[in-house]
């Protein structure tokens, strides 16, 4: 608990500071230079890699799109539903729509336009600041991850579970920058925005486990 409680302070230290440069502009030339790295000299247009990488980076960040997320929600909540675990859809529903509409108050918020320096890969339509995908994609995932690892017994399916759940949610930041719809410092504070919020559903998943809701099947 005390090294959830740290990181969830040091998450908001983490988006504060972000958000805090963003609006000074002090990390303009660096979010710039990372999405021209990112292209080709020749054609900004052209992404640096094999063709084939592109395509995978669009499959990558569909993970974190609302349609997907919504259809993976409500396979669990089913799931659980059959298994009548009530507290633990609540839990669910409430991290994933909270997480969302926290995510949709801090765009209109910051209003930050969507980076103009080289074409969009994909098609977005929202403000850029913070990373739509990059939050929800902690705040589900690890959600369900550690909802998950409450149902099993042993410490490294458990660890598992943790870390699948953080690599899905990096992979899908990478792939917003790499398509050229968001710059590094957005995908940086989607992460610690969505890790905050996260972590005190995951706090919470430990008290159904005391009371008994989520626990290991006997």
């Amino acid at each position: 608990m005390l090294l959830a409680a740290l990181g969830i302070v040091l998450s908001l230290l983490v988006f504060s500071k972000t958000a805090g440069e963003m609006l000074e502009g002090d990390l303009r030339e660096f979010d710039d230079g990372v999405l021209r790295l990112l292209r080709s000299h020749d054609d900004p247009r052209v992404p640096i890699g094999p063709a084939w990488l592109v395509q995978v980076a669009i499959d990558v960040t569909a993970l974190g799109g609302t349609a997907v997320l919504a259809i993976i929600l409500v396979i669990v909540v089913g799931y659980l539903a059959l298994e009548r675990r009530y507290d633990a859809i609540v839990l669910i529903v409430v991290a994933t729509a909270g997480g969302g509409v926290l995510s949709e108050l801090l765009k209109w918020w910051f209003a930050r336009k969507r980076p103009e320096i080289v074409p969009h890969l994909v098609e977005v339509g929202s403000a850029s600041f913070p990373s739509g995908h990059s939050m929800l994609a902690v705040v589900t995932y690890l959600t369900l991850g550690a909802l998950l690892a409450r149902f099993v017994p042993r410490r490294r399916t458990r660890t598992y579970c943790i870390v699948v759940s953080f690599l899905l949610a990096l992979l899908i930041g990478l792939s917003r920058v790499y398509l050229g719809v968001h710059y590094p410092t957005d995908v940086l504070a989607g992460w610690s925005a969505g890790l905050a919020w996260a972590l005190p559903c995951w706090l919470i998943a430990r008290y159904l486990q005391y009371r008994g809701r989520v626990k290991p099947p006997t």
